[in-house]
């Protein structure tokens, strides 16, 4: 596990803080959710700062600092029986917990860690505890090694390879007449499709596609959006890493062409969800608390 980084920005919140700030969002939006949709609640009920949104978690990864300490609250809550993971990606209450608020996050941290196999010594109090992670579990839920290796793939490709990657992800998300243009790196169009909402109204979609180990700009969004023709009826940028708090206000700016957002972490979910370059490996999850409480 690597060190404790000395750079994260004053007020970043801890894993800890987010237990309850995560439980709290999945009630207040009915009690199941997104990952998409927590994060947001998350740090709008929080008033988190750019600074911290957009603070990155490495260069290794998509995501940013916060999302990946988000992801490691989802894991704690999880294993503490409170919310569950559907196949499509939503997280749940528990129907047993649909009027759970707020738990102790004490008992929730150190029942995590006595249910881990390798933990380690754990004895001190959890709120003085930055790294939550150090708890004997090695990756939060949804942040196993092979997303890293992958996303590491994707940033290295070849930009018309990963042109052609978009166009075939958007076709098995059901877009069709989807070409590439020829022209790449200047901030433009990196190609068109359509798609069909109910089977009866068709839009014609541009999209633009950006390998990116950072945070895309505001700047970024407003040069794609500049480039639309008046025949364009949606945009769509497609990146490798994460949308500034800038950038996404900018993507939903009123009286302007909206521009729908697919980061890193999503496209990851859409290439594991269609099996494209993929092979999924059958794994079993264990129950602890059945083997201890039976």
């Amino acid at each position: 596990m690597a060190g404790r980084r000395k750079d994260i920005p004053k007020g970043m919140p801890n894993y800890s803080d987010l237990i309850n700030p995560t439980l709290e969002a999945l009630q207040a939006l009915g009690g199941s959710a997104t990952i998409n949709e927590i994060y947001s609640e998350v740090i709008n009920n929080m008033h988190l700062s750019e600074v911290i949104i957009d603070f990155p978690h490495s260069d290794k990864s998509s995501q940013t600092e916060i999302q990946y300490r988000l992801a490691w609250a989802r894991t704690y809550l999880k294993i503490y029986g409170i919310i569950e993971k559907t196949q499509r990606g939503v997280w749940a209450i528990l129907p047993e917990h649909k009027d759970l608020h707020h738990i102790n996050v004490d008992d929730c941290v150190n029942t995590v860690r006595s249910l881990s196999a390798d933990k380690k010594d754990t004895h001190n109090d959890p709120k003085k505890d930055n790294n939550l992670e150090d708890d004997g579990i090695e990756f939060p839920d949804e942040n196993k090694p092979w997303r890293e290796r992958l996303h590491n793939i994707l940033l290295s490709m070849n930009p018309f390879a990963f042109e052609r990657l978009a166009q075939r992800v958007l076709r098995e998300s059901g877009f069709y007449e989807v070409e590439v243009t020829k022209k790449t790196g200047d901030g433009g169009i990196d190609g068109y499709g359509r798609v069909k909402i109910n089977g009866m109204f068709s839009f014609k979609v541009a999209f633009q596609c950006k390998r990116y180990s950072g945070s895309v700009p505001s700047s970024d969004i407003r040069d794609f959006r500049g480039s639309l023709t008046t025949d364009i009826e949606k945009a769509l940028f497609i990146t490798t890493g994460s949308f500034s708090k800038p950038a996404q206000d900018e993507a939903m700016t009123p009286g302007k062409i909206q521009i729908d957002l697919i980061d890193g972490e999503d496209l990851i979910n859409r290439l594991a969800e269609f099996k494209i370059g993929l092979t999924p490996v059958t794994e079993y999850e264990i129950d602890e608390k059945y083997f201890l409480q039976i």
